[in-house]
C-alpha cells in the first residue's frame, strides 16, 4: 500500500488541483493507497476545501489540527496515520510533481529504504532560495556524511518500516534521510521536477538558514554523542581544567620570578573561572548521562534496531 502524506497550511487554491494529479498518478500503480492530507491550521478555507475532497473519495483522509504546529510536526502526524508500506510526503504548494512519484517507488522495490528527490532545476528566488538551500545542502552532507544534493525537497520515498521509528521535533524534517541513516537505511536520490509557485505565498524566508545551521548542530550532537554526552562534556570540562591549570600556573611564575601582584593580571580570575567551567561540565555530562539511561529504560528502548531475525522466537 502506498501512503502519500500532504502538510497543508493555506493553500486552498492549489488543493484540488493538486488532490486529481495525485489520484490520477496513484490510479495507474494498480497498488492500494491513500492520500492523507494534514490541515496545520489553516485559516484560508483549506479546512472547507479537504472535508469536501474527502467527501468525494473516500481513499482522500484528512487530519485538522487545532492550530499551527509548523512542517515539521504536520509530517510526523501523516507518518503516524499512515497506513502504507510506503509512505511519499510531498508539498501542497504544487512545486512537486507527482509523476515523478512512480520513479521513486521504483527505486523503493529495488531494494532501497529512501528515495530522495533532487530539484536539479529549482523554479524559486536564485537568491533568496536556491544560493542558501546550496550551501545548507553541502554542509548538512558534510556534517552528516548522507551525501545527497537536496535535504529540502519534501518529495521522498520511505518504508515504513525505516521512517516510523523516527521522532522529529522542532523544524527537523529536512534531516529525515540523515535519521533514516542513523536507522541503517540504504539511500538514494532522483532528479524530480519542479514547479513555480502559482497560488498561495511561501512560508519560507532567509531566516531559515540560521535555524538549519542551530538544528545542524543538535542532528550532529545527536548522531555522535546522543548515546555517550559524557564524551562531549567531559572533553570541554578537560580543556576548561588544563586552560585553568595554565592560568594557575602563569599566574604563580609571575607573583615568583616576575614581581607582579596577582591582582595586576587576570590570570587569577581565569583560572578560577576556567576551574568552575569544568567542574559544571563534569556535572552536566553526569546529568546528561542519567537523562539519556532514562530515556532509554523508562521505554523500554533498544540502544540498536534489529533488521531482520531467523529462527527466532518472538521476544527473544
Amino acid at each position: 500500500m502506498i501512503s502519500v502524506t500532504v502538510p497543508v497550511y493555506n493553500e486552498a487554491e492549489a488543493l484540488p488541483i493538486l488532490a486529481e494529479r495525485v489520484t490520477a498518478v496513484l490510479g495507474q500503480l494498480g497498488k492500494p493507497w491513500e492520500l492523507i492530507f494534514i490541515n496545520d491550521g489553516s485559516h484560508d478555507g483549506s479546512e472547507e476545501v479537504l472535508d469536501r475532497l474527502a467527501t468525494g473519495n473516500p481513499a482522500i483522509k484528512v487530519v485538522h489540527f487545532r492550530r499551527n504546529y509548523g512542517q515539521t510536526a504536520a509530517m510526523m502526524a501523516g507518518f503516524d496515520f499512515a497506513g502504507g508500506d510506503v509512505i511519499v510526503p510531498m508539498d501542497g504548494d504544487l512545486q512537486n510533481d507527482p509523476s515523478d512519484i512512480p520513479k521513486m517507488l521504483a527505486k523503493i522495490e529495488e531494494g532501497f529504504d529512501v528515495c530522495s528527490g533532487w530539484r536539479k532545476d529549482r523554479q524559486d528566488d536564485a537568491l533568496q532560495r536556491n544560493l542558501p538551500s546550496i550551501m545548507a545542502n553541502r554542509l548538512i552532507s558534510f556534517v552528516s556524511g548522507v551525501e545527497l544534493h537536496d535535504f529540502g525537497c519534501s518529495l521522498k520515498a520511505y518504508r515504513a518500516e525505516v521512517i516510523k521509528s523516527v521522532r522529529l521535533y522542532g523544524e527537523m524534517h529536512r534531516f529525515l534521510p540523515v535519521y533514516a541513516h542513523w536507522h541503517g537505511a540504504k539511500i538514494t536520490e532522483v532528479t524530480v521536477n519542479h514547479f513555480a509557485r502559482t497560488t498561495g505565498q511561501s512560508k519560507y524566508g532567509l531566516e531559515r538558514v540560521l535555524k538549519v545551521l542551530c538544528d545542524l548542530i543538535v542532528v550532529k550532537f545527536l548522531d555522535s554523542y546522543a548515546e555517550k554526552p559524557m564524551y562531549v562534556f567531559g572533553a570541554v570540562g578537560l580543556g576548561s581544567l588544563f586552560v585553568s591549570f595554565l592560568a594557575g600556573a602563569a599566574a604563580l611564575y609571575y607573583k615568583l620570578w616576575g614581581h607582579k601582584s596577582f591582582i595586576e593580571t587576570p590570570l587569577p580570575l581565569l583560572c578560577v573561572m576556567s576551574s568552575l567551567t569544568g567542574i559544571m561540565c563534569f556535572l552536566m555530562g553526569l546529568l546528561a548521562e542519567m537523562i539519556m539511561r532514562t530515556f532509554y529504560e523508562s521505554q523500554g528502548k533498544a540502544v540498536y534496531a534489529v533488521r531482520a531475525t531467523r529462527n527466532m522466537e518472538k521476544g527473544k
